[in-house]
């Protein structure tokens, strides 16, 4: 492995080299394509301010996603502090959705995943994950993508948000469990056989 020190390469390939990488991690956080264009526009002109800064400690993209990453946090902090947002379902209606009322079990099992490396590797996997994904409440996805896609700790969700450890548990709880419902659907159940 190369551990010498990256410069950075002249700022005008930025946008070719590492756009569609950086647009398409915007995106997956965010959900909004104008909102992830001007986060990666953010993005190069604060790499290009701070090009003298760049150590080269880590690999040209890896550096520009650092800075999109803080970038989206941002975007959620101004947000969290400008406008409340709307509240989540209550449990009964969880409740509903997943268990058989009263005992707590649930309405169907969920199904077995078999052999989930080679199920992970396929791009139509991806896909259909970012469909059921996209399905998710706009918070709950929120959520999920920060803690897990950018690995944010409990404690920093819930500063971002504005919420409680507890409402970022439930949020986190929820969103994986419309997500395995929907990959249950759409990938490993009889709906994805007749596809």
């Amino acid at each position: 492995m190369d551990d010498a020190p990256h410069s950075p390469s002249d700022p005008v390939t930025w946008l070719d080299a590492h756009g569609d990488a950086l647009y398409g991690f915007a995106l997956a956080r965010v959900r909004d394509a104008a909102l992830a264009e001007d986060l990666v526009q953010d993005t190069l002109l604060a790499a290009l301010r701070a090009r003298d800064n760049y150590a080269g400690a880590a690999a040209e993209r890896t550096w520009l996603i650092a800075i999109l990453k803080n970038k989206i946090i941002d975007h959620y902090r101004r947000g969290a502090r400008e406008a409340p947002l709307p509240d989540e379902p209550d449990d009964d209606v969880i409740d509903a959705l997943f268990r058989v009322p009263g005992n707590g079990h649930w309405i169907s099992m969920p199904g077995r995943w078999d052999e989930p490396e080679a199920a992970l590797e396929q791009t139509h996997f991806w896909q259909v994950f970012q469909d059921c994904l996209d399905a998710l409440p706009a918070r709950q996805a929120r959520v999920f993508g920060l803690a897990e896609f950018d690995g944010l700790a409990t404690e920093e969700l819930c500063k971002l948000l504005g919420a409680s450890t507890s409402n970022v548990w439930v949020m986190l709880h929820r969103a994986r469990l419309r997500l395995r419902e929907c990959l249950e659907q759409n990938w490993f159940g009889p709906a994805a056989e007749k596809g």
